[in-house]
């Protein structure tokens, strides 16, 4: 007799497996500057150690996709639950810059197996309308999580406790995920998306191609500024992890209440929405400080809001036969395309301060101008997808007038 799946247990697993995620992002964000001090590194080293997490998410969430229908989305969270513990803990009593990279890739690896897991078990679990307001409650726990990771390294931090006791919180919502997913039954691949050929196959659509292009610029929209909020922020007058709880929260009430607001404006409607939110709020961020930032934090989350998830979205429902598959590599050309800008990010806050410096600027003068500036270099990213967004709104447009 075969075992019950329990759609909504294994639901509520999903979540806290992506707390974990939020939570080894948020939290590292939070220390970044007391590694910085304490193990002598600088911001171009932080990029790299960065970049690990960002780097081990793509390689194990397209590998967890290619291999999604022959091992299944069980053994790929024992993959994730082993490569979360042994980095964190590696993590914690690291004593220098090669022992960070290595525990922040296999962190990275934890995480890469939670979405390519979770998401095509999730699509596999539900349908419809009920599918997308699941997909979009499982991904508001990602900016729900950098909310409680971001205030428990705040009051961490202010309490001036190390920065090792700050990663031993992580292991908390790992614990209960491995509690939840025990001894559960799990769904198996929907038909159609079971062949890892026919996936790649469909992956060659224009349309897949060019939405993995748009992945590419949203994620990076996304995660460049929340991943550097310590440094960039430090000097504006606002506290930056109240500014990315702030962000995050509203995110994750936004994702929460998404269903109305797709089915209403449609998801590339929502999309090009989020474009120009997103150029408005780091716009405002690159030129505004003190209490202002939280203003202009409102308008950024506004505009990433809804990115991830619409985009793995979209792709499900207009593309379904590239599968567990094609989510995966879509989230994972999203991570990587983040991991790539991560040294870049850190190179243009060290060229920009040095800027602020030869025009008369120093000290935490010198900081905030070097930050505001790298803010406005991320401003490209959002300001191509408008133009993409657009065009995609016409092509759909075009493509259901032909119909």
């Amino acid at each position: 007799m075969s075992q019950t799946i329990n759609a909504n247990r294994l639901f509520y697993a999903s979540c806290f497996a992506l707390i974990t995620t939020a939570f080894s992002f948020s939290i590292r964000a939070g220390i970044l500057t007391q590694l910085g001090a304490e193990l002598s590194l600088d911001t171009v080293q932080l990029g790299h150690i960065n970049q690990m997490w960002f780097l081990g998410f793509p390689i194990s969430m397209i590998l967890g996709g290619v291999f999604y229908s022959a091992i299944g989305p069980k053994l790929i969270m024992q993959i994730a639950l082993i490569a979360h513990t042994i980095g964190i803990l590696l993590t914690i009593y690291a004593t220098g810059y090669d022992t960070l990279l290595i525990s922040t890739l296999l962190i990275g690896l934890g995480n890469g197996c939670t979405e390519a897991a979770c998401n095509p078990m999730i699509a596999d679990s539900y349908s419809g309308l009920d599918f997308n307001s699941k997909l979009n409650r499982f991904h508001m726990w990602f900016p729900g999580g950098i909310v409680i990771g971001s205030l428990i390294s705040k009051f961490m931090t202010d309490a001036s406790m190390p920065w090792q006791a700050q990663i031993w919180v992580i292991l908390i919502p790992t614990a209960i995920y491995a509690v939840l997913f025990y001894g559960q039954a799990f769904p198996k691949p929907r038909a159609g998306a079971e062949n890892a050929l026919d996936s790649f196959k469909a992956m060659l659509n224009p349309l897949y191609l060019f939405m993995a292009a748009c992945m590419a610029l949203t994620a990076i929209s996304e995660f460049g500024p929340q991943q550097w909020v310590g440094p960039i922020l430090a000097k504006a007058g606002a506290s930056p992890m109240l500014i990315l709880a702030l962000v995050t929260g509203l995110m994750a009430v936004g994702r929460y209440f998404a269903g109305p607001i797709i089915h209403k404006l449609n998801t590339v409607g929502v999309l090009l929405g989020s474009a120009i939110f997103g150029v408005i709020g780091l716009y405002m961020m690159s030129t505004m400080d003190g209490s202002m930032l939280y203003v202009a934090a409102v308008f950024f989350a506004l505009g990433i809001c809804y990115f991830w998830p619409n985009m793995l979205g979209y792709v499900s429902e207009t593309m379904p036969q590239t599968g567990a598959l094609g989510l995966s590599i879509l989230g994972g050309i999203g991570m990587f395309s983040s991991s790539m800008f991560q040294p870049i990010i850190g190179a243009w806050i060290q060229e920009n301060k040095v800027a602020a410096e030869a025009t008369g600027l120093a000290g935490d003068a010198a900081d905030l101008a070097a930050g505001q500036a790298t803010l406005s270099n991320m401003l490209i990213f959002p300001a191509i997808l408008i133009v993409a967004f657009v065009g995609l709104y016409f092509f759909g447009k075009k493509v259901n007038h032909s119909a």
